[in-house]
């Protein structure tokens, strides 16, 4: 079954917040519309809402047929502790809850004085655990964890969430999506922390759908893909459009729009002005005559006073006639000035030539080697790293920065070498601390002051330096990373995945400020835009604990 939802005059908000409003909107069978904007557009915001997990502040959403099965997969910042993988992906498809509910109206209906109208319950309940593909989902777990190379070892309900890495978690969340069954699916995120292969896998997915799709992705190539329209949310211009054509004719639309806005402003502006300094003139010319009829006829008050009068009045005319034409000017507002992130990585004198070396190094972790691995990284190298999640990528870049030292072989880390990283975990500051204090901790050369302005430029407002670093999103947190290494002098930079959790403007001036940088660049990344805009002149690809120069 295929489904269409509306949205209509839609707004969604937190507290006395509004972040949208008057928002309309159709997802139709076999649309795919992204959603994009700045981090706190209100992005996730709407997904929950068109969800029915929360409610609008106004407007309203509605599904034809009322009946049909949406699927929400938000974006997932923490592993549930005890939560199996089983579980994970139960919970993650909703077969877990159209379980709970259909056990609940059968306990309910098997109930001696249950009313008429517990079987009709129990028939919707058995109506949406059909459709939610609960039936058959542990039939069919098995044999999409082998379609993704998910060896477990054990039954996937023995096996927990907490115990897998990153990239094995990331391929366990993608599985629980192609074991998904709706008839509509709202995505958050669902691009992040997945590797190459998983995003072939996910676009085969997204474009196979018959139903709607609506998705908020920061990730260019994926929308370019997929999406058949994209929906703007605009923080700053308090405005949406959605542009039809998908992502290229949106980048080359919103170009066009916001030229348009800026011309139409400057052109009001300027007839305005144009007006305000005739009108200006024309007074100044009124009590220029006035005055030189008073010099000119100082003593005949019947002159004088014609002379004024004659004067006042024709000017005055003047004067009114152009405060008429500028009262019936037709309003522009001026368009708002966009924030951009302006970013630049501080920079550090040279390090010694040889930045870092491996010599047949191999670390083990459980079941897992990595190497034995020979390179070396030269000052002034940008390298590119890539390769499916668990092959190693993480572990390579730790033995290199001498984070973690190798079971075997040999690893050197060279003479001046200054490390700016931005990790996965986005670890840099203490979890524990308020940002400002956690920042300062790491450069006590800065005074508190200039540390709320430097962060104030990444968009980290007062209410973000005051929270512990742990409580700020994904996002914020790799703001706030971006800010560290333009306080601090690096020749050696490392970014693993730092596309992750940023809003399209924020990665393309990250992409500008990695031009302009001149050390060292080991770059992880599975943004294939990204992987086209930077400039390397080296790449390695790390699978299965080996390490092949391409």
């Amino acid at each position: 079954m295929t489904a269409t939802l509306v949205a209509s005059a839609l707004a969604g908000g937190h507290g006395h917040r509004t972040l949208f409003e008057g928002l309309d909107l159709t997802v139709a069978p076999g649309e795919v519309i992204g959603v994009v904007g700045a981090n706190g557009a209100g992005k996730s915001t709407l997904l929950r809402l068109l969800a029915g997990v929360e409610a609008p502040l106004s407007g309203r959403v509605s599904l034809a047929p009322s009946d049909a099965f949406v699927g929400f997969l938000p974006q997932e910042h923490e592993r549930i502790s005890g939560e199996s993988v089983a579980a994970f992906i139960g919970r993650r498809t909703g077969c877990a809850a159209a379980t709970a509910a259909m056990d609940a109206a059968a306990a309910a209906l098997a109930d001696p004085s249950a009313p008429a109208a517990a079987a009709d319950a129990y028939s919707l309940a058995l109506d949406r655990w059909l459709a939610s593909g609960a039936a058959d989902l542990e039939d069919r777990i098995p044999r999409v964890l082998a379609e993704l190379d998910l060896d477990l070892g054990n039954a996937p309900e023995a096996v927990m969430m907490t115990s897998l890495s990153g990239g094995r978690a990331a391929r366990i969340a993608l599985a629980a999506l192609l074991l998904s069954r709706v008839d509509l699916v709202l995505l958050d995120e669902p691009t992040n922390d997945l590797d190459l292969d998983g995003l072939v896998r996910l676009e085969s997915f997204v474009r196979g759908l018959r139903g709607g799709v609506v998705l908020v992705s920061h990730d260019r190539e994926f929308l370019a893909r997929c999406a058949t329209s994209i929906l703007e949310l605009d923080l700053v211009q308090r405005s949406h459009r959605l542009y039809g054509g998908g992502y290229e004719s949106y980048l080359e639309e919103r170009a066009t729009v916001r030229r348009h806005r800026r011309e139409q402003y400057e052109e009001f502006a300027a007839q305005k002005a144009d007006l305000v300094a005739r009108a200006r003139t024309q007074r100044e010319w009124s009590s220029q005559g006035v005055r030189n009829a008073m010099r000119k006829n100082p003593d005949n008050d019947r002159i004088r006073r014609r002379a004024q009068s004659e004067s006042s009045e024709k000017q005055a005319q003047k004067v009114r006639q152009m405060e008429s034409r500028i009262a019936r000017l037709e309003e522009v507002e001026e368009p708002r000035k966009e924030w951009r992130l302006e970013f630049t990585i501080g920079a550090a004198p040279r390090s010694s030539t040889i930045v870092a070396t491996l010599d047949a190094a191999e670390l083990r972790q459980g079941d897992f080697t990595l190497g034995p691995v020979s390179v070396q990284v030269e000052a002034g190298d940008r390298i590119g790293i890539t390769g499916p999640n668990g092959a190693g990528k993480s572990t390579l870049l730790r033995v290199l920065l001498g984070a973690q030292l190798p079971d075997a072989g040999r690893a050197s880390l060279g003479a001046s070498v200054r490390i700016g990283e931005i990790d996965q975990a986005r670890s840099a500051l203490a979890e524990g601390l308020p940002l400002a204090e956690a920042f300062e901790a790491v450069v006590p050369e800065m005074t508190a002051a200039e540390v709320r302005t430097l962060l104030a430029k990444f968009a980290l407002t007062a209410d973000h330096v005051a929270r512990p670093v742990g409580q700020l999103s994904a996002g914020e947190r790799t703001r706030a990373g971006m800010a560290l290494l333009q306080a601090r002098g690096v020749n050696l930079l490392v970014l693993d995945e730092p596309t992750n959790h940023l809003d399209l403007e924020a990665i393309e001036q990250l992409e500008q400020a990695l031009d302009s940088y001149t050390g060292t660049l080991l770059l992880v990344t599975h943004d294939r835009r990204m992987l086209e805009t930077v400039r390397l002149d080296r790449r390695w690809h790390v699978e299965a604990g080996t390490v092949q120069e391409r």
